[in-house]
């Protein structure tokens, strides 16, 4: 049993660094790109508000993966660790290959997935009607933050250039640029760090409280390291974006992810971001996407969560025939 907890945590500090590492674009890659901040400028405030989001406000969104999908905390002891085990590992080795190819998918999606395959393999009873909740939810975060950021960046181009003197703006808009992309740091660490500990929590193995700083930490490790490649994609590569663009981008996201944190949601933060830049740059016109490169990206969130619950389902019933579960 002691290996079992062992071996879960490793694995909660695997997930939490995969997390890091794929998800630190969504909150201040646009402003790297808008060339606004250096790569190095935006990873120190990521860590620093993703790590402030988790501790303060990760408690919402952990009890859901904890509980809310295969209620761990019902199951017989054994079972329960191997089910956070196997998903936790299924979880952190999709987002790993996806990083690896630069491409930012959800790791809300994967580690939902995960649970729901690994609860499946065991037999265990699986909240349906909570899992249909949570894809509707996941289809409408990029279309939300698309529509808000196609409103917002028509208030702000409104406000901006009619109002205020040309340089004025140019300040007043780098600070906001990083103000927001703080805020969306600040809701990813709050909605994501779940991702990483939700089912630890849920096992019982750490207290809400120190599961929630035990994935911070994890989470600012993936960032330190790793959090770079997938900044570059989200940065440049969907559209050429203007400083006022990634504000009004990151200002969209961060208020969409912040709305279903508060009800306990387990949301993409990639799919935010990315569909509040797209929301952005369809004011410009359809010309300005990158559609090659946003086709990569909606195959890829469509995939990952069938992708890391066939992974989770397949490695439980493998254990299953050396150990009785």
């Amino acid at each position: 049993m002691l290996v079992l907890v062992v071996l879960i945590l490793l694995m909660g500090l695997g997930v939490g660094w995969s997390i890091g590492a794929n998800d630190a674009a969504n909150s201040l890659g646009t402003a790297v790109g808008s060339k606004v901040l250096t790569l190095r400028q935006a990873i120190v405030l990521i860590v620093i508000f993703g790590f402030l989001g988790a501790c303060l406000q990760g408690a919402h969104v952990t009890k859901t993966i904890g509980k809310g999908i295969v209620p761990l905390d019902q199951l017989e002891k054994q079972a329960s660790l191997y089910v956070a085990l196997v998903a936790s590992f299924a979880a952190c080795a999709w987002v790993i290959i996806a990083t690896h190819w630069k491409m930012p998918i959800s790791t809300s999606h994967s580690i939902v997935g995960a649970v729901a395959g690994a609860g499946l393999a065991i037999g265990a009873p699986v909240k349906w009607k909570v899992l249909f909740d949570i894809f509707a939810c996941w289809i409408f975060t990029p279309i939300g933050a698309a529509i808000l950021g196609y409103i917002f960046f028509r208030i702000l181009q409104n406000i901006f250039y009619r109002f205020l003197s040309r340089r004025f703006i140019k300040s007043l808009v780098f600070f906001l640029v990083i103000a927001s992309g703080c805020y969306v740091a600040y809701t990813w660490g709050a909605n994501d760090v779940a991702n990483s500990v939700g089912i630890i929590s849920g096992v019982g193995v750490l207290s809400p409280r120190m599961s929630v700083a035990f994935g911070g930490f994890a989470i600012v490790f993936g960032i330190m390291t790793w959090g770079h490649k997938v900044i570059e994609t989200v940065g440049s590569e969907i559209t050429r974006l203007l400083p006022i663009m990634a504000l009004s981008a990151q200002l969209a996201s961060a208020v969409n992810v912040h709305l279903y944190t508060i009800f306990g949601i387990p949301v993409s933060t990639s799919h935010s971001i990315v569909g509040a830049i797209c929301g952005v740059a369809l004011v410009r016109g359809m010309r300005v996407l990158n559609f090659r490169i946003m086709k990569d990206m909606v195959l890829c969130w469509m995939a990952t969560p069938f992708i890391s619950g066939v992974i989770s389902y397949l490695v439980l019933q493998i254990i299953k025939m050396f150990i009785k579960i």
